[in-house]
């Protein structure tokens, strides 16, 4: 199915991955594809979803508020480092300052050995949801409905809509935007397009 992707689906799905991982969260799920699809790069999709009147910050906003975002410490251990001086946010910021992004992240852990000290398959971090690898069946059959060759972003968009129980369609409706509606207006875009995004 990969090989049917275009060049912006690609990067969608992988970007989809980057945005789980800022987040902290451990899968890949519906609303991370919808964060990816929020990057101008993502063609069709980005200009349906904007014309609608999403954009990334927002979105994002969304899927904290609805998920949260799993960070290494706590609220209540916040409030004890708070209590003797130590204020959190300002040690983090100058940690990544210094060390560069990400130099609170965990350390990967060590190498698997197997049988006579061989390497083991590494287990996938930042693997897709149930609902996330329906949407990306979905997105297929959507190129086979509209008789495509490819599956661009604008089909991934549709698989999300399609799908509609995922928290990427609990977003978009939660905003005002009828799933009915941005199906309308996705395959419109798609007639509009000559190249796949």
């Amino acid at each position: 199915m990969l090989e049917r992707f275009t060049t912006a689906a690609r990067s969608t799905v992988l970007a989809a991955r980057a945005e789980a991982r800022q987040l902290g969260h451990p899968q890949i799920g519906t609303e991370h594809l919808l964060l990816a699809m929020l990057h101008p790069d993502a063609g069709t999709a980005y200009d349906v979803l904007s014309a609608a009147g999403l954009d990334h910050a927002r979105v994002t906003a969304a899927v904290t508020r609805l998920v949260g975002t799993v960070q290494p410490f706590g609220p209540a251990d916040t409030a004890a480092l708070e209590a003797i001086g130590i204020d959190l946010e300002a040690v983090r910021a100058r940690l990544e300052e210094t060390f560069g992004p990400g130099a609170l992240d965990p350390a990967p852990p060590p190498p698997r050995r197997g049988l006579f000290g061989r390497r083991r398959a590494e287990p996938r971090t930042g693997r897709f949801g149930p609902r996330a690898k329906v949407v990306l069946e979905l997105a297929l059959r959507e190129a086979l409905r509209l008789r495509h060759n490819h599956i661009g972003t604008e089909h991934l968009l549709l698989g999300i809509i399609r799908e509609e129980k995922g928290l990427a369609a609990k977003v978009i409706t939660d905003a005002g935007i009828d799933l009915r509606d941005l199906r309308r207006d996705t395959e419109a875009a798609i007639g509009g397009h000559d190249n796949p995004a």
